[in-house]
């Protein structure tokens, strides 16, 4: 049963799956790397009224469950400082990462966010289908 959080004026259960991948999908992501990543979301999740509730991922791809609220400004803006801020403090800490491209980067420009949780979309049309009108 998924958990349905109750704000003042709210009651909510928004979640978002976010994939990114690395620029030129090079394979720079190690074990320590990744730690320190889920560090760092899990602080600027944070800073945005949202959670990190499961992290991980692969040497070219990060995948994150994030909780969000209502007051959570936008996905885009969530997005975006995760990308900026993980990008500058891993080159910041890592040699290795710093080093492997030309250019100040880590992400690719790209990215997936896609909705998740609740009851599937057949099951939410069927709801609102047969809704009783006046």
């Amino acid at each position: 049963m998924q958990e349905v959080k109750k704000g003042r004026h709210s009651a909510y259960s928004l979640h978002c799956h976010i994939v990114f991948v690395t620029k030129y999908r090079k394979k720079v992501l190690g074990a320590l790397h990744l730690t320190r990543l889920k560090d760092i979301f899990s602080e600027i999740c944070g800073s945005f009224d949202s959670e990190l509730v499961e992290f991980n991922g692969e040497a070219d791809h990060v995948h994150l469950l994030v909780e969000f609220t209502p007051k959570t400004p936008s996905i885009s803006k969530l997005i975006n400082s995760l990308k900026a801020v993980s990008s500058r403090r891993l080159r910041q800490e890592f040699c290795d990462i710093a080093g492997a491209y030309r250019k100040p980067v880590l992400w690719s420009r790209s990215y997936f966010a896609g909705s998740c949780g609740g009851a599937p979309l057949d099951v939410i049309k069927e709801y609102i289908e047969n809704q009783d009108q006046p």
